[in-house]
């Protein structure tokens, strides 16, 4: 039984973190649904936009397997940048996107949690004044909609960078966001909080680099693992991820790899067949 995971929100859950800053996650038990079907999960998880890339979840996901190591978990990627908690509402389209892939994955899962991260375009007082009445709808409905009433909810809180960049007069109310998203963990059955203090972003100062992106899916895990709120940085995060770096790939995801290098052109067919014959011994 695959252990899945909704992945809804906004940009910084879709992921923007640049592939190319971090070594990849890789790994035959940590699978991600496409078409209603599981494939390996390969990075960018999301494809909301072509500037999708590097997102928190592989490294919740390659945590959680660690955790759980002859279990499977799947990630069921819905988030999609720029989005509002008004895009999000119940009856709209992204809602109904989430139940209905949420549903198909559960033809062949359990659905065993739901990964949150928005706050960006609500970034005001009144936005934060109403983001639990606008988010309590929202997570009911997909509870109720799901059968899964006591599924936990992680929701992560907005960075420190965002008045820092060309945007930063947009995101002066960041820190009323994250305290409603505080208070609305706090005040909620099984939903927890993970900060965002220390974690830094790509040039732009609106989305978590890939590097940062790692270390944000450690506290997800680390608040889902242990059913707390995470309100400052882990002393083992850096750790963690380098243990999910450093582990060694089994045959066949080293011949899989092979076959992704070879089917998008990155080496040739003499190349191909060499490395195979490595992978064999």
């Amino acid at each position: 039984m695959t252990h899945s995971f909704l992945l809804i929100g906004q940009s910084n859950i879709a992921g923007r973190g640049f592939i190319a800053e971090v070594p990849p996650v890789f790994n035959e038990s940590v699978k991600m649904l496409r078409n209603g079907r599981w494939q390996i999960m390969t990075e960018p998880i999301h494809n909301d936009r072509p500037s999708a890339g590097v997102g928190l979840a592989a490294s919740f996901a390659a945590a959680w397997q660690l955790n759980n190591l002859e279990e499977e978990i799947g990630l069921i990627p819905c988030a999609d940048g720029g989005t509002s908690l008004d895009d999000w509402a119940v009856g709209g389209a992204l809602f109904d996107n989430a139940l209905a892939q949420a549903k198909l994955a559960q033809r062949s899962s359990r659905l065993s949690g739901i990964l949150w991260h928005q706050g960006e375009n609500d970034c005001s007082a009144d936005g934060a004044a109403a983001y639990a009445e606008k988010f309590d709808p929202i997570v009911n409905e997909l509870r109720m909609g799901l059968n899964v009433p006591d599924v936990p909810l992680i929701v992560g809180g907005l960075g420190d960078f965002l008045t820092a960049g060309l945007y930063g007069n947009y995101f002066t109310a960041y820190p009323l966001v994250n305290q409603a998203l505080l208070q609305y963990a706090q005040t909620r059955n099984n939903c927890y909080f993970v900060t965002a203090t220390g974690l830094t972003a790509n040039e732009d100062q609106i989305h978590f680099n890939a590097v940062s992106q790692r270390i944000l899916g450690i506290r997800y895990f680390e608040a889902f693992n242990t059913r707390t709120h995470i309100t400052a940085p882990l002393t083992h995060e850096q750790d963690l991820v380098q243990t999910i770096y450093s582990r060694p790939f089994t045959r066949r995801e080293e011949k899989l790899l092979l076959e992704n290098r070879f089917a998008s052109g990155k080496i040739t067919l003499q190349e191909f067949r060499e490395q195979l014959v490595l992978i064999a011994g």
